[in-house]
């Protein structure tokens, strides 16, 4: 996304604010706009470059300019299958394969879907790097909101922390729940002596997880869930807390039958619009592996 840039007409009432103000309502963060500042950006009044600390007046154009996109020189272009949704110049939704990592790790250093969407521009003549707004594990599948530019990543983030951006998830867990819905308010931490796996502990961040159960059997249930926030392996680790771990979830107590991955599927997205703030909604299909195991419920 090359020159990209938003341009402003400043009404009486924005008369007075300095810029570093009022792009700060815009919901330009503040590391954006040192990146604006420092990275080959520009801010201008008129025309006329000014800082940060310049002060607006009634009918004055303010037009910022954001740096170019430069996209990772690690980050290679592999022909990863994307699932698209949607897609617009601002974003990008895509309905994650399960077995896939959402970005390049140690362990698995290629073929994630980072590498298959630089491939994606690439093809399509895009010039953006990856800008994930929500990601998901390697073995989760479903709905993944990505950002084209700085701009709509700075203020999706955001709305992200502010409850704009809604998940709902599928997850197939162990036992029969007794209870048809709730909420887990449990904060969650690393654990002692691992990198990987998080455990509920009153050390950790608040984290909080609503549930409820959508098809309960005597060995498993289907059980639907929304978060507030989103800590890592949160849904793997309260239901494990529960005393429900997902299927497939060997991490955190569950057992494979059948399913080797955890039965984790974000089914739900729905957001508003960065730019134009049209209300948003995608479902993404469920895999045939945790489909089955639904309808053996």
């Amino acid at each position: 996304m090359e020159n990209f840039f938003i341009q402003k007409n400043i009404t009486p009432s924005e008369a007075g604010m300095t810029v570093k103000e009022y792009t700060a309502q815009l919901g330009i963060s503040k590391r954006l706009l040192a990146e604006i500042k420092f990275g080959g950006g520009d801010l201008l009044i008129n025309g006329e470059h000014v800082t940060v600390r310049s002060v607006l007046a009634d009918g004055d154009v303010l037009k910022v300019e954001f740096p170019k996109e430069q996209v990772s020189e690690t980050l290679l272009p592999e022909p990863v299958p994307l699932d698209i949704l949607y897609e617009d110049e601002h974003v990008l939704v895509v309905n994650k394969q399960p077995y896939v990592s959402s970005i390049p790790s140690r362990e698995h250093p290629s073929q994630s879907i980072a590498n298959g969407i630089i491939h994606h521009y690439r093809q399509n003549g895009v010039q953006s790097t990856v800008h994930l707004v929500t990601r998901l594990d390697r073995d989760t599948s479903g709905a993944m909101l990505i950002a084209k530019h700085r701009l709509a990543h700075s203020l999706l983030s955001a709305a992200q922390k502010k409850g704009g951006v809604k998940r709902r998830y599928l997850a197939v867990v162990h036992g029969r729940m007794s209870q048809k819905e709730g909420t887990v308010d449990a904060p969650i931490g690393r654990k002692p002596d691992s990198i990987i796996e998080r455990m509920v502990t009153p050390q950790g961040q608040a984290a909080v997880t609503h549930f409820c159960t959508e098809k309960a059997g005597d060995t498993c249930t289907l059980a639907a869930l929304q978060l507030e926030t989103g800590r890592t392996h949160q849904i793997r680790v309260h239901m494990s807390y529960l005393g429900h771990p997902l299927v497939g979830d060997t991490l955190y107590g569950g057992k494979t039958e059948g399913m080797p991955r955890q039965a984790l599927h974000s089914e739900r997205l729905s957001f508003l619009h960065p730019m134009t703030g049209e209300p948003l909604v995608f479902h993404a299909s469920i895999p045939d592996d945790m489909t089955s195991l639904i309808e053996q419920i």
